[in-house]
């Protein structure tokens, strides 16, 4: 009987040690949460820069801090450089249509007697753009009002994106100060990891997060963001309507592993379109196709550097991690579920222990 009463109080005190630490657990959870996104992304980009982070202490000499701190301070004009030039472009491309919308200027022409004759939606395209050649203004009237919740959602998406822009550079700070204190991080890093999985096998999982880590940012996200600036830098120099805004969807389209032809193809006919088929026209068209397939040059070079995760992996990871989590979540979204993929099959691909032989299978 004294030892059923013991057992109880021993099952009652672990049971409310085991509450209090959930409980404790919940309450830290929900304090951290709105800075999650902000340093998992800051760790990210810790441990992608680092090795540059290690390249420019050699090259500057000094301590941690300082290499850390002109790496970051770098990396912040990039970012600004281009998100400057693509920001001036999409206003100055939003005024320009104001100004011919409101100077009467805009007109549309006759179409083709051949649209009438394409299947389904041919008829009533060819109507509807009749009347738009003839009366536009009466068109626009009735586009009026879905244009203007159209609109509002735009600019709730460029407000998002200039919220995940100070993020970004949020990240890239607290980024500088885990690459400060970097062997720090990574000997408390193999702690942690050697107190989840076996001793022998800590190290090997801390160089398998690092790498894919460094592989999907450099790969994927580094390769997108680099044809964004190549294919928006062209876009703004043509004077492409919403230059900036397309080179955002270069960005998108580019991390979810999809071709940037699928934007450079219709800008390059609309230039055709707008301008014919002249000298600078076409030395336009040569230089956006050019830039819309550098990844497959650059990728060989980024992402084979590290481990490859499957298209499907980064597609859903960059659809998943946009919706739940926005822009920041965009960029986290591919790496974090490559790691998780990684690490799966790794787990899967791990022989099971075989059991000792006992005395009759000795003999």
């Amino acid at each position: 009987m004294t030892s059923d009463k013991l057992f109880n109080r021993n099952l009652l005190d672990t049971l409310i040690r085991a509450g209090l630490i959930a409980a404790l657990v919940v309450a830290c959870y929900e304090i951290f949460r709105p800075f999650l996104s902000l340093l998992v992304w800051a760790l990210i980009l810790g441990v992608t820069l680092y090795p540059l982070h290690g390249m420019l202490k050699r090259r500057i000499g000094g301590g941690e801090g300082r290499a850390a701190t002109l790496l970051v301070l770098i990396a912040i004009a990039i970012l600004l450089v281009p998100a400057y030039l693509l920001g001036a472009s999409l206003t100055e491309s939003v005024q320009s249509a104001i100004a011919v919308v409101k100077e009467g200027n805009l007109h549309l022409p006759a179409p083709p007697d051949a649209v009438a004759q394409w299947p389904l939606i041919g008829k009533p395209l060819h109507a509807f753009w009749s009347q738009a050649a003839a009366d536009i203004s009466s068109v626009l009237q009735q586009v009026v009002p879905y244009a203007k919740d159209t609109a509002l959602g735009l600019l709730g998406k460029l407000a998002g994106a200039g919220i995940g822009l100070l993020a970004f550079i949020g990240s890239l700070i607290i980024a500088g100060i885990i690459m400060a204190y970097g062997q720090t991080g990574h000997r408390s890093a193999k702690r942690i990891s050697a107190r989840i999985v076996e001793p022998s096998r800590s190290d090997m999982l801390v160089d398998l997060c690092t790498s894919t880590i460094r592989a999907v940012a450099q790969g994927v996200i580094g390769i997108a963001f680099i044809q964004m600036v190549l294919i928006g830098a062209g876009f703004i120099v043509k004077g492409v309507p919403g230059a900036g805004l397309l080179a955002l969807g270069v960005l998108i389209i580019g991390i979810m592993q999809l071709p940037a032809m699928l934007i450079i193809l219709p800008v390059i006919g609309y230039v055709f379109f707008a301008e014919g088929a002249t000298l600078g026209t076409i030395a336009f068209a040569i230089y956006v196709i050019i830039a819309g397939l550098a990844d497959n040059v650059l990728k060989p070079l980024l992402l084979g550097r590290g481990v490859d995760v499957p298209m499907p992996v980064v597609l859903i990871g960059a659809l998943g991690g946009m919706v739940s989590g926005g822009i920041i979540g965009l960029f986290i979204g591919p790496v974090l579920l490559a790691v998780g993929y990684k690490l799966f099959w790794q787990w899967v691909d791990t022989p099971l222990p075989t059991a000792a032989a006992g005395p009759q299978d000795a003999e």
